[in-house]
């Protein structure tokens, strides 16, 4: 069937369909993976958008079983250049779309993805419709103009758990890279996930790294996350623009000081705004596989994983918050710490899923976090020499980086 993309300037791309049939609005966004079509589909920080891949062919590997970060698709829309029309791995079992028909995402193909991704970046994300089926130019038009903005929807509240539930599955042991086991604490820590828009390998890290995880809603009230006893908090990534958060904030605010946090993404910005910096939208967001951030205290580059379109102002955050980390494409906070409570986060996705996985001994320090035997001294962090990471020599051997 014909299909149509209309962003809300009147910009047009007529394509065909290869999802379900129907009509959906959202924030036209693009990602530059190459692969992981399918956990970017399921990332509930995707909702609300209409997602854009920049590679060409997607839909080649098929849809499996484990490749998922929610209950199902979470996108909007979505839209391609060209989707393969045989798949083939060995893990597959559909493809591309009847998954999307079956979970009722429209879909457009043969449409010039490159051509849209420069319009999106050099006007900036902006709201959309995707309509499959006959209609008239005008109308889809009117369609984007009248979507809802994200500031006006309260996406965390359509996409976080309803109840709090215990979380046991790690990852399976063929995504591990290192060949190493990840450290683990003398005994099991008790950490309670906020679900903003949780990805599941989130949760899987944690379980692999000796953590008893309970994750709770959104709106779950501070005191009662104490109650559980928790070793420490772990806020979550999610969707929307984080100043909309509201009471969560101030939830968050009450946590600081009373148990270690480490943020994530969305959970990196409402950490900074509890602690009274502010946030922004950025023009065209992160979005992609390839991102690369500083480490500040140490010089290391990672190549990260992201998925956010606002970002917090590093000149807003107060003088007991230090900056950590900064994105090299374009200078914004991709990190923060404070220099005296046990709290940190980060911008971009330690957990991958899909992308590198550089920034996964983020969930070791997280664990020394947890022991107060193990920060600094000097501050509420664990000192940078000892993250739980390990890195390469000149002949490519494993070592720590104390060994340096």
């Amino acid at each position: 069937m014909d299909a149509t993309l209309a962003l809300e300037d009147g910009r047009l791309f007529k394509g065909r369909s290869f999802g379900a049939t129907g009509a959906r609005t959202g924030e036209v966004v693009f990602n530059t993976s190459m692969t992981g079509y399918q956990e970017i589909l399921t990332d509930p920080s995707y909702k609300g958008q209409i997602v854009v891949m920049t590679y060409p062919l997607i839909g080649n590997c098929g849809v499996n079983d484990e490749d998922v970060e929610s209950d199902g698709p979470q996108v909007e829309g979505f839209c391609v250049r060209e989707f393969s029309h045989t798949h083939s791995n060995w893990r597959s079992r559909k493809d591309l779309p009847q998954y999307l028909r079956e979970n009722r995402i429209p879909a457009i193909s043969e449409i010039d993805t490159r051509a849209l991704t420069r319009h999106i970046r050099t006007r900036g994300a902006m709201r959309g419709a995707l309509v499959i089926g006959a209609r008239s130019a005008e109308s889809v038009v009117r369609m984007a103009r009248e979507a809802p903005r994200l500031a006006e929807i309260d996406l965390v509240g359509q996409v976080t758990c309803t109840e709090a539930y215990p979380w046991s599955k790690p990852r399976d042991p063929g995504w591990d890279v290192s060949g190493e086991p990840p450290p683990r604490p003398p005994r099991r820590r008790r950490v309670v996930v906020y679900d903003f828009g949780i990805k599941r390998n989130i949760l899987r890290y944690l379980v692999e790294h000796g953590c008893d995880v309970t994750v709770v809603p959104a709106d779950f009230p501070a005191e009662e996350a104490l109650a559980l006893h928790p070793d420490g908090v772990l806020l979550s990534n999610g969707p929307g623009d984080p100043e909309a958060s509201g009471e969560r904030i101030r939830t968050v605010g009450a946590l600081l000081e009373r148990v270690p946090v480490f943020g994530i993404c969305l959970g990196h910005q409402i950490m900074g705004l509890a602690l009274g910096a502010a946030t922004f939208k950025l023009k065209f967001g992160h979005r992609g596989a390839n991102h690369p951030v500083k480490d500040l205290s140490t010089g290391r580059i990672s190549i990260t994983s992201q998925n956010h379109g606002y970002a917090v102002n590093p000149d807003t955050l107060p003088p007991e918050v230090e900056a950590t980390h900064v994105n090299l494409n374009d200078g914004t906070c991709e990190g923060f710490v404070h220099r005296e409570l046990p709290l940190f986060a980060v911008q971009y996705h330690p957990e991958s899923s899909p992308g590198p996985h550089d920034a996964g001994h983020l969930f070791a320090r997280f664990l020394n976090l947890m022991d107060p035997e193990r920060r600094d001294s000097r501050r509420g962090v664990p000192s940078t020499d000892d993250l739980g990471h390990q890195i390469s020599d000149s002949k490519g051997r494993r070592r720590s980086p104390k060994s340096s």
